[in-house]
């Protein structure tokens, strides 16, 4: 099972919001999932980024591979 975390698109039309979620890479993207981690607001005028570090450091060191999107979210929160 390869183990990814990324982003769940949420909100309505036009208003995007994400939830930042650990899934099985097989799986659509607004499918199941394992476990949320945090979300992401592009809409905000500073962009909102709420990231749980513990819960991402643990699927980390179990394997789970970033997309590149979460890859740079996670950076700029210093969980990475």
């Amino acid at each position: 099972m390869a183990v990814k975390i990324r982003l769940r698109r949420m909100g309505a039309k036009k208003a995007p919001f994400y939830r930042i979620v650990v899934a099985d890479s097989r799986y659509p993207r607004d499918g199941r999932f394992i476990e949320e981690v945090g979300y992401y607001d592009p809409t905000k005028d500073p962009a909102v980024v709420k990231i749980d570090g513990e819960k991402a450091k643990k699927w980390l060191s179990t394997g789970a591979q970033p997309t590149d999107t979460v890859r740079a979210l996670l950076k700029k929160q210093g969980v990475l």
